[in-house]
């Protein structure tokens, strides 16, 4: 049975972030961004959103465990915030502590939604630092 999409939205601090990022690599996950992009661009001392969107079930790869794709918003070092994906484990995401109320959760999925990809601010920052 698969298990039921919350529908909510977790704060993770960067350094739990990257655990997340780092146990997400460990299983193979498609949709995780590098550790190491992570470290050099993430803002150190930020907070951080994971909304789950989607349960992700790779049946081509059995050995692959069930995971939550989830949407998050990134805090990164220019100040910025952007949206990524990162797939993370059902039973992972669990743990995260609920601490979040109803009107942040609304405005932290507004944010996503407005907020640039993580792809066009690479880019635009390649183009910046081009220039």
């Amino acid at each position: 049975m698969t298990p039921t999409l919350p529908r909510t939205v977790r704060a993770v601090g960067t350094d739990q972030l990257l655990d997340l990022a780092q146990e997400a690599a460990m299983h193979g996950f498609s949709q995780r961004l590098p550790v190491d992009w992570l470290q050099e661009h993430l803002a150190a001392e930020a907070t951080h959103y994971l909304f789950p969107t989607l349960v992700q079930r790779l049946t081509h790869r059995p050995e692959v465990p069930l995971q939550w794709r989830c949407q998050q918003l990134l805090s990164v070092s220019t100040g910025e915030q952007i949206r990524g994906l990162l797939d993370v484990l059902p039973d992972t995401f669990d743990k995260i502590p609920e601490t979040l109320d109803t009107a942040s959760k609304k405005d932290v999925v507004s944010r996503i939604e407005e907020a640039v990809t993580v792809r066009a601010w690479v880019e635009r920052m390649a183009a910046d630092s081009g220039s």
